[in-house]
């Protein structure tokens, strides 16, 4: 226990607890801070995820935050600032760009300390919306999830460097383990997908929307003969998107070796599953969990090369990267993969794993992240 943290209280703002990368950072993170002996506050709009948040030993407020109208952010600062001074909170950490201007105007009110992870890319295809994207560089510290990411927050924002962190998103190497899973476990989703037997599977892992790259794996398919791709993650209600995939498959003749999977519960089992592991963002992502999932259950990966992942997949030897949207180069890639002898896909699977258990685990980003919040009370 890190008993310098044990008498403050750290909340942390966000939309809501519904899926994705956001909300898992910020579980792990209360874990942390409730391991340390801190009191562990949550506000968001609320979501499915509510529960995991208070048995990871947090505490749960719900206030709109999901909202982005400016009257909406404004009164929301109201209601933050009322929370700050009632649970006597020390750290806010925003993880979001709505959330953080809130959480911005109530730290200025009380005197709160305000830092931020600056999670994406975020675009700037709008009039006014670097200004808008520019409160997540007014932390004293700013965590950012990758080297691309820390520079890109200098280049837009022109902050001091020292006031950036890099820590990267982590797994957990007991979960995210190949011993630990069972045959069952992976028999059950091949049988619940409908898997064709003797295929092997090309896995890309991700919800479904267009810049994820799932239409680009789809063309891929289409130039690699006896080859089942498999898409696994939440369309989050756009059925349109799901079913224009589903239209492009049968388009190019692939639609018998085509699964959407959906939401899985189960992920270190569908990456077992896979025999190639794909991330084809062709937008540059943060830092891209997928890929150091699937390296630390040593599968092969073929991914983007851009953004997070440049950092996480050493090209040739703990996988391979290739030109965002090119679905030539990602067949050729999987092609490639897929001939490789066994014991070569078993060195490059060791050595993929032991990257990811040096550099990425979650253990360590919550060690980094207290450390943060450390230095911001001074007490590093």
């Amino acid at each position: 226990m890190d008993q310098a943290l044990g008498n403050l209280a750290v909340l942390q703002v966000l939309p809501s607890l519904v899926t994705g990368g956001v909300e898992r950072g910020t579980i792990e993170i209360t874990e942390a801070i409730a391991g340390a002996g801190a009191t562990a506050l949550v506000a968001s709009g609320g979501g499915r995820l509510v529960p995991v948040v208070e048995r990871a030993g947090g505490r749960h407020i719900t206030l709109p935050l999901d909202h982005r109208l400016p009257w909406t952010i404004w009164c929301n600062a109201a209601r933050l600032e009322a929370l700050i001074r009632a649970e006597r909170v020390a750290i806010v950490h925003a993880r979001s760009r709505a959330p953080a201007w809130s959480a911005w105007l109530a730290c200025c009110r009380t005197g709160a300390h305000f830092v931020t992870t600056y999670h994406g890319a975020y675009g700037e295809d709008l009039p006014f919306k670097r200004r808008y994207n520019a409160v997540m560089a007014r932390g004293e510290r700013v965590i950012a999830a990758s080297r691309f990411i820390a520079d890109l927050i200098v280049a837009q924002h022109r902050i001091d460097p020292a006031r950036i962190r890099v820590i990267p998103r982590g797994i957990d190497p007991a979960v995210f383990d190949p011993a630990t899973v069972s045959g069952g476990r992976v028999d059950r989703l091949a049988q619940a997908w409908r898997l064709p037997e003797g295929l092997p599977i090309v896995l890309l892992p991700g919800r479904l929307t267009g810049w994820k790259g799932q239409g680009v794996l789809i063309e891929a398919l289409a130039r690699v003969p006896n080859v089942c791709g498999l898409l696994v993650g939440s369309d989050q209600g756009r059925d349109a998107y799901s079913q224009r995939l589903i239209r492009q498959a049968q388009g190019l003749g692939v639609a018998d070796r085509l699964r959407l999977a959906g939401e899985c519960d189960d992920m270190p089992a569908a990456l077992m599953l896979a025999d190639v592991v794909v991330h084809a963002s062709t937008r540059a992502e943060a830092f891209g969990r997928v890929v150091i999932e699937a390296q630390a259950m040593q599968r092969p990966v073929i991914a983007t090369d851009l953004g997070g992942p440049v950092e996480t997949v050493e090209h040739g030897v703990t996988g391979w990267r290739v030109p965002p949207g090119d679905a030539g180069a990602l067949a050729a890639a999987i092609a490639a993969a897929l001939a490789m002898p066994a014991d070569e896909r078993a060195a490059l699977g060791s050595r993929a794993r032991n990257a990811v258990l040096q550099g990425n685990t979650v253990q360590g980003m919550q060690q980094a992240t207290l450390n943060v919040y450390r230095e911001v009370m001074g007490l590093a």
